[in-house]
């Protein structure tokens, strides 16, 4: 028994970074295709080519359940494709309406016809990875489990593919119109994709379940695309969140006595939430705080200009230009007027006179920069809402 064996955690482990691994490569362009459920749809549909595969041959394993199940990804893809086609569905429609109907029809033929598969609900939601290592095979006089060979293999598979189409991917994903005009063939590019697709599902299936597997290809590109506009930098970060998820969910689950790959996926689902918020530049967060700062600066211009306007060449005298006024003329909330003068007076825009606010050199160069576009607008064009307002 190799230490690998010996070692069932981390055999666990390494069969969750596997397949989270060899899931994010597709998984990152699907994303960025916007054809991230197709993902779902074939992990569903995969059971029909399954079933499929081993009433026709009696193989449940292999490269031949490999084959049946990325043409049925394929099927899949078609029946998609020819739906939208037609123009009286739509596409996640068309997903929805495909998906259910192979899925269903796979548990059908294993009701009527292939019982002793042992497919129920719960090995295709969440697949037997805690399991993984009982089904072993000799290697080098190692005993080294199944899924693990099946889906290293899947894994450089993927990795080679998108080494080796880098570039035509790139183009492909972001301007399909160049590609297609540079003769790359980006629709058999996609359908490429969602082949490897398929074939990274089966090599799943058995291990993980369809809910990892569908987590994995999706929620780790999505995290890593929040934090990162590199593609090169996306895919990297994709696989490390997926290997980081398979590992921490698998603690996660030993401690609290739960689900390992709804553990593992759930710890992605987490991953994705905290980029989510907390992503420099764009996670939803800081995105307010630049909304809430660029609010600010706009009613800092609303106010230098309200000063210059009713306080003359100085920028001050009048009730206009008095603090306790700026709420009833500006119609603003005593804390938006208070927000606007004090950022207003940190940027040396301001300075106070008793009660009364006056423009600063700086501000009143802000404050006719701020009018200069409604000073060179056309007569006609400044008089209209006027003449429609009287």
């Amino acid at each position: 028994m190799s230490a690998l064996i010996d070692s069932v955690p981390a055999t666990i482990v390494l069969t969750g970074a596997l397949v989270g691994m060899a899931a994010a490569l597709p998984g990152i362009f699907l994303v960025l295709r916007g054809a991230a459920m197709l993902a779902d749809a074939i992990s569903h549909a995969v059971v029909l080519g399954i079933v499929g595969v081993w009433l026709l041959t009696g193989a449940t394993s292999g490269p031949l359940q490999l084959l049946g199940a990325a043409l049925t990804g394929l099927l899949t893809v078609w029946l998609v494709e020819a739906l939208t086609r037609t123009g009286l569905v739509a596409s996640d429609a068309a997903i929805g309406l495909v998906f259910p109907a192979l899925f269903a029809l796979g548990v059908l033929l294993v009701n009527l016809n292939a019982r002793n598969l042992h497919l129920d609900a719960d090995a295709v939601l969440l697949g037997q990875i805690g399991l993984v290592w009982l089904d072993t095979l000799p290697v080098a006089g190692l005993e080294v489990p199944r899924a693990v060979l099946t889906l290293a293999a899947v894994l450089a598979l993927n990795a080679g593919f998108v080494a080796l189409f880098w570039k035509e991917l790139k183009l492909a994903t972001f301007d399909p119109g160049l590609a297609e005009a540079l003769g790359f063939r980006p629709a058999r590019l996609g359908r490429a994709l969602l082949g490897l697709t398929s074939l990274t599902a089966v090599a799943a299936f058995e291990a993980v379940g369809a809910v990892l597997f569908v987590a994995f290809v999706i929620v780790p590109p999505a995290t890593a695309l929040l934090l990162t506009d590199r593609l090169a930098t996306a895919v990297v970060l994709a696989a490390g969140v997926a290997v980081a998820a398979a590992a921490a969910g698998y603690g996660l689950a030993e401690a609290g006595d739960v689900s390992i790959a709804g553990s593992m996926a759930g710890v992605a689902g987490l991953a994705f939430a905290a980029a989510f918020l907390l992503a420099p530049g764009r996670g939803a967060i800081a995105r307010q705080l630049q909304a809430r700062a660029a609010r600010r600066a706009t009613d800092v211009r609303a106010l230098v200009a309200h000063l210059l306007t009713h306080g003359g060449a100085e920028g001050r005298a009048g009730a206009e230009t008095e603090v306790r006024a700026l709420r009833e003329h500006l119609m603003w909330s005593e804390a938006r007027a208070r927000a606007a003068i004090l950022q207003g007076l940190d940027r040396a825009l301001l300075r106070r006179e008793g009660e009364t606010l006056a423009l600063t050199p700086k501000g009143r160069a802000v404050a006719e920069e701020t009018l200069a576009p409604h000073a060179r607008a056309p007569a006609g064009d400044a008089a209209g809402p006027g003449a429609a307002a009287g």
